[in-house]
């Protein structure tokens, strides 16, 4: 069985209708380990805080299973944040970024705009395989996903047709090829 890291983005507290949480209890009743914290003050999140968190969680299971990190939205940010700052840190095996906000989106959010403070793409360096997976009309990242962080980044890059930010209020609350791609990584995400 594998381990799981899921974190959420800004103003999220984990709620029952969000495609996380329901991620969370499908992946725990096939017998996977999940670990789903909630971060520190999602509504006035700190960096720092936030850095630590994601370092609490990125313990490697004991029984040596494959270690999966889910990240959506300002946790993107965060985890290329740490991917700069400590990339041998990030010792898991493979990563999933689900609609990350654009830098200039982030940066126009004052709760947030540490986040996007001083990110340089350039020094990020992703120790595993990652696959973004974004909608091209994502209202918090309007020029696609692709151009601030998949092309530079050179990552895996699955578009979900009129996804928005994959929450809730874009109809993500089940998604049957998110959970087949924790099980099955060739998965293409697609449209719930």
């Amino acid at each position: 069985m594998a381990t799981f890291l899921l974190l959420h983005g800004f103003q999220n507290h984990r709620l029952p209708g969000h495609w996380h949480h329901w991620l969370a209890g499908r992946l725990a009743e096939r017998g996977h380990e999940v670990r789903y914290p909630q971060l520190p003050e999602p509504d006035a999140p700190v960096l720092a805080e936030w850095l630590d968190a994601l370092r609490e969680n990125l313990h490697r299971p004991g029984d040596g299973g494959e270690f999966v990190v889910v990240a959506h939205s300002l946790s993107v940010v965060l985890w290329l944040r740490a991917a700069a700052l400590d990339p041998e840190g990030l010792d898991v095996d493979r990563v999933l970024l689900v609609a990350p906000p654009s830098p200039a989106v982030t940066a126009s959010i004052p709760e947030i705009a540490a986040f996007a403070e001083g990110l340089d793409l350039g020094s990020v360096r992703l120790k595993a395989p990652a696959r973004l997976v974004y909608a091209a009309a994502d209202p918090y990242c309007p020029e696609g996903a692709d151009v601030p962080y998949g092309i530079p980044l050179g990552l895996d890059m699955d578009v979900v047709p009129g996804g928005a930010h994959l929450t809730p209020d874009s109809g993500y609350g089940e998604w049957p090829s998110l959970l087949q791609w924790c099980e099955t990584p060739r998965t293409r995400l697609v449209p719930r």
